[in-house]
């Protein structure tokens, strides 16, 4: 049967079903329009987000928000030191009346899944969640089942220093194409919270600007956006810049220099340009690079952003 996505090009603008989107998220997170749409953007590339900074700052309120906002099924997994993959995929139980197993689904089922503090808990729990992010399916008993579309991961993380974390390997930093930080508020916005309704009160008021349906339409308009030849040479010669300068253990990879254009398509799509410019790519850049790229020695205190901005600095535009 064929889809239903395309009966709704004709329905709403692109750019402003995403400012209407934007709009709604910035009455519960406030003063972070710019994350809101990184977080958007990494959604309509068909990414996975990792949000990383210290407790209380609103990460697991803003995955929230995005589900609701997005009209997408949510759930939230805790991950903890003692979280088996089965809690994440789910579980086969022998049925008495039927006399065969049965597989019960995990909360990975869902449009919108959020890990948080996914670095609480073990490796092997959170190796539970790479097929899902890179195929789309989960594997158990020999079985495979396909997840939800949309899918998207949003993974919070504590910072590495705070007692009980396990670092995430190198390998499953890759699959999140983007990392993002929200940061303190400003004070202006920081009176207003202290003023203002609670957070987790509002997400109850919050209605849906857009349907998995249009979501799922613009996701499939993302390639499409035009990159000029001179946008391309921009793209790899920061890839070539990661590749060659001696202060990274290792450049982007192949699929980084993708995750880097996808990420600018979407970034121009939200922002009605006409082709992907390269203020999308320095748009973006900080937040598909920074968790990517491990510097070396002396290098290493620097943040994820402060990588990202080193790299724009680095790499003039053609």
């Amino acid at each position: 049967m064929d889809s239903p996505v395309p009966t709704l090009i004709t329905q709403a603008d692109p750019v402003e079903l995403i400012n209407a989107t934007v709009t709604q998220l910035n009455r519960v997170i406030l003063g972070k329009e710019h994350q809101l749409r990184l977080c958007v953007a990494c959604l309509l590339a068909r990414g996975h987000l990792l949000i990383e900074d210290i407790p209380g700052v609103g990460k697991t309120t803003l995955a929230h928000a995005l589900a609701e906002t997005l009209g997408l099924s949510y759930q939230r997994i805790q991950f903890t030191s003692d979280l088996l993959p089965a809690d994440i995929i789910g579980i086969s139980i022998f049925e008495r009346e039927t006399g065969e197993f049965r597989f019960h689904k995990g909360p990975v089922f869902s449009q919108l899944v959020l890990a948080d503090e996914v670095n609480r808990a073990t490796p092997k729990a959170q190796s539970a969640l790479l097929e899902a992010m890179e195929e789309h399916q989960v594997t158990a008993d020999g079985n495979t089942y396909a997840l939800a579309a949309p899918f998207f991961v949003i993974a919070t993380q504590n910072p590495v220093y705070q007692i009980g974390t396990y670092p995430l390997p190198e390998s499953q930093l890759d699959r999140f194409l983007m990392r993002i930080e929200l940061g303190y508020p400003d004070a202006a916005f920081e009176r207003q919270l202290l003023m203002g309704q609670d957070r987790r009160d509002l997400l109850a008021t919050l209605s849906a600007t857009l349907s998995p349906q249009q979501l799922l339409l613009m996701q499939t308009m993302v390639p499409g956006v035009h990159a000029s030849d001179a946008l391309l040479d921009y793209v790899q010669a920061i890839v070539r810049h990661t590749r060659e300068a001696p202060q990274y253990e290792a450049g982007m990879s192949p699929r980084a220099a993708i995750a880097l254009l996808r990420a600018a398509q979407a970034w121009a799509l939200i922002h009605d340009h006409p082709g992907v410019l390269p203020e999308d790519i320095q748009a973006v850049l900080p937040s598909v690079v920074g968790h990517r790229l491990k510097p070396r020695g002396d290098a290493q205190a620097r943040s994820a952003t402060e990588v990202g901005q080193a790299v724009l600095r680095a790499v003039p535009v053609p």
